[in-house]
């Protein structure tokens, strides 16, 4: 069967995509041309996006300057950790808002979402308060634990548990199931391309996280790779090739995982 011809609109439309397309990814490829490439090099007009003289001793210079390995190890632990309780919590939160009829659900769920027009920035005073009395500075609950949580998440995975059919829960009520049991039986196995999009949006806001780690951290065996990649800029200099060079080993942990998960995302946002 012979593919219909294109109409000047689609051509248009595809014109425009591949445009912003090529927009977005500029600074990706500049970043990472720019870490292959010499100090002299990095400043040479006009611009080369491909090293005359590529060398990777930025990426030595990286991990002989601060301790990246350790940084890393605590990026991923906290990322891991803390997406893996966000996306438990908020599948709980959004199930039983979903499904569960109970007085005051209305206005308890959006006086939850409400929450969403509240910067972050208005709460670190008070969190920071609370970390600090409980004696959890410089340590792994003050970086996992309020990211463990988000209306955002609830909401998303309230609509899609809203989507679902009832009839499957009525079929498991009449096998004798109950709340829980269909939850992790028959919930959270409807709900993977959610899941698989709310864990990924959850990874990259704890793996980019900047302003809490700095805040809640002052051991430097503590501090996330976000923080720890802020010691490569200089007090009046800053070598911008080794500095790039960390900012792509800190990207390449994300983009693995929206690679893996790119199926399931693509599923949860249709």
């Amino acid at each position: 069967m012979a593919r219909p011809a294109l109409r000047p609109a689609d051509v248009a439309t595809y014109a425009v995509l591949a445009a912003g397309a090529l927009v977005m990814l500029l600074p990706f490829v500049w970043m990472v041309s720019t870490s292959f490439k010499t100090g002299e090099a990095t400043f040479v007009t006009p611009p080369q996006f491909i090293p005359a003289n590529p060398t990777t001793d930025n990426y030595a210079r990286v991990f002989s300057t601060v301790p990246m390995g350790q940084f890393f190890v605590n990026s991923l632990f906290v990322s891991v950790t803390s997406t893996a309780l966000m996306v438990l919590n908020c599948a709980m939160a959004g199930y039983a808002f979903a499904r569960i009829r109970f007085p005051g659900r209305e206005i308890l769920f959006y006086a939850y979402l409400a929450t969403l027009m509240i910067p972050q920035q208005v709460t670190l005073v008070p969190l920071f308060a609370l970390m600090t009395w409980l004696g959890w500075g410089n340590t792994y609950q003050a970086l996992i634990l309020p990211a463990s949580f988000g209306a955002f998440g609830t909401f998303l995975l309230r609509q899609f548990f809203l989507r679902l059919p009832r009839e499957v829960e009525e079929a498991a009520f009449i096998d004798g199931a109950g709340y829980v049991r269909i939850f992790f039986s028959i919930g959270l196995q409807l709900a993977r391309p959610a899941l698989a999009t709310l864990a990924v949006f959850a990874f990259m806001a704890s793996w980019n996280s900047f302003l809490w780690p700095l805040i809640i951290t002052s051991n430097q065996s503590m501090m996330t790779l976000p923080v720890g990649l802020s010691f490569l800029n200089g007090r009046y200099a800053t070598d911008w090739n080794v500095l790039m060079a960390g900012a792509v080993i800190g990207t390449l942990p994300i983009l693995a995982v929206y690679v893996f998960a790119q199926k399931y995302i693509i599923q949860g946002l249709a």
